[in-house]
């Protein structure tokens, strides 16, 4: 039975890492696969997935008024798809979400999502609460802070370095923009008054 998965996690933990890898496994095995990722995340070309450490993959791309079931139905129509990986997926819409559970559900194919769980103001994408309360399994990708724990949070800051605090929810940006914390320096860091 196929499943829709969510591999959660904060910035720099190697999501796309995973995404790439476990594409590769079905490939190596002469099993198609389609890629997705959002339409306006170009860090690594447009319609391209890329990782931090080199790796890189040609995707579709998504719109938040895109039907993903409409898509990967029709792709199928060309040919068997042993498995859907949709990178950045905090940036689905909830009906997209829908959707992709409908592509496991009713096309058999597994579905496998990867994203930010929260925003750098400790909030849930949309994209992201709607996974969490449908995919049948949830995985978390966990990276670490400067102070060795468990990093969950994440903070935005501006071109010197300087904490963002308010703002547009998304912001598509990498090391240069993004800061991974535990809970407790997130909190020191958004909250400087509330640790003294």
């Amino acid at each position: 039975m196929a499943k829709l998965y969510f591999s959660y996690s904060t910035m720099n933990a190697g999501k796309s890492t995973l995404l790439l890898q476990a594409s590769y496994n079905y490939r190596e095995r002469g099993m198609r696969t389609v890629l997705f990722i959002a339409a306006f995340d170009d860090r690594g070309g447009h319609g391209r997935i890329a990782s931090r450490i080199g790796l890189d993959s040609e995707a579709h791309t998504f719109r938040p008024d895109d039907n993903l079931y409409e898509v990967i139905e029709s792709l199928k129509a060309e040919g068997e798809i042993a498995c859907a990986f949709v990178d950045e997926a905090q940036f689905l819409t909830e009906d997209q979400v829908w959707q992709l559970a409908r592509v496991a559900d009713r096309l058999g194919i597994p579905v496998m999502t990867y994203g930010l769980r929260t925003d750098f103001q400790g909030k849930l994408f949309p994209g992201s609460q709607a996974l969490l309360a449908l995919a049948d399994e949830l995985r978390e990708v966990r990276t670490i802070c400067h102070c060795g724990r468990k990093a969950t949070m994440v903070v935005r800051t501006d071109d010197n370095g300087q904490v963002i605090r308010a703002g547009a929810q998304i912001e598509v940006g990498g090391n240069e923009k993004y800061v991974s914390y535990c809970r407790r320096h997130w909190d020191d860091v958004m909250n400087p008054e509330a640790s003294k």
